[in-house]
């Protein structure tokens, strides 16, 4: 069956659900490929990972580096992974957000006005390694990748002690990254590709050494997900 509605990776997900619950995928077991369920489904590719990244949020399944996608071997016991398991601390991570966007906005304002083609280079490794953690459907390696280019832009604004500040509090801003990304998939069905975009978008404002736009491209970001969060924390 060719799914061509707009919301297509949900009936892709609903379709992979389906297979969960009826037993036909067991706990533990390697599901297809992306590229055998894009064929399966009759949808592109970006459908498929987004509908993968849906259920991995929701805790049905389960995304290794390299190894594929695998059902959880504990499955939720409702029909998704509850959301006040996403929002634990979200209350923190709303103020942390706020303290992000303290240090950052300032910090992408310096490094347009100071960065190196050397900090242009790291910037542009870490976009690479956000696309291929894309390109794989390896969710880990996207988080990774999006907490070095923040600390990437830290180190690209020339200010040691700016730096230090966001390298302080690096261990929070990982798992602030991780949970915010998460509640995003779950709750506005965003991608990772929406994500590497905008990111893009931030370090070509550096690149150009544009210090308003790079400033209002970040703080845009930041804000983005912090209204999911506030959103979530309202219902």
């Amino acid at each position: 069956m060719k799914i061509t509605t707009p919301k297509g990776h949900e009936l892709v997900a609903d379709q992979i659900l389906l297979k969960i619950k009826d037993g036909a995928w067991q706990p533990g077991e390697r599901i297809p490929s992306v590229v055998e369920l894009a064929e399966a489904f009759g949808v592109g590719r970006s459908t498929v990972r987004e509908a993968v990244s849906a259920l991995k949020a929701m805790g049905w399944l389960d995304v290794r580096h390299g190894g594929g996608t695998f059902v959880k071997p504990v499955l939720p016991a409702e029909g998704h992974r509850d959301e006040r398991l996403l929002l634990q601390g979200a209350d923190s991570l709303v103020e942390l957000l706020e303290v992000r966007m303290a240090l950052e906005v300032r910090a992408a304002s310096l490094a347009a006005e100071r960065r190196s083609p050397e900090d242009l280079q790291r910037l542009t490794e870490w976009l690479a390694a956000m696309e291929i953690g894309l390109g794989r459907n390896d969710t880990s390696e996207g988080e990774r990748a999006d907490v070095a280019f923040h600390m990437a832009i830290a180190a690209a604004s020339g200010n040691s002690l700016l730096f230090q500040l966001m390298e302080s509090l690096s261990g929070r801003f990982n798992e602030s990254i991780r949970q915010s990304r998460e509640l995003w998939f779950y709750r506005e069905k965003a991608t990772a590709a929406r994500l590497l975009h905008e990111h893009r978008m931030i370090f070509e404002a550096i690149e150009k050494q544009d210090k308003k736009l790079a400033e209002s491209r970040i703080a845009d970001h930041l804000s983005k997900v912090e209204q999911v969060l506030r959103d979530a924390l309202q219902h």
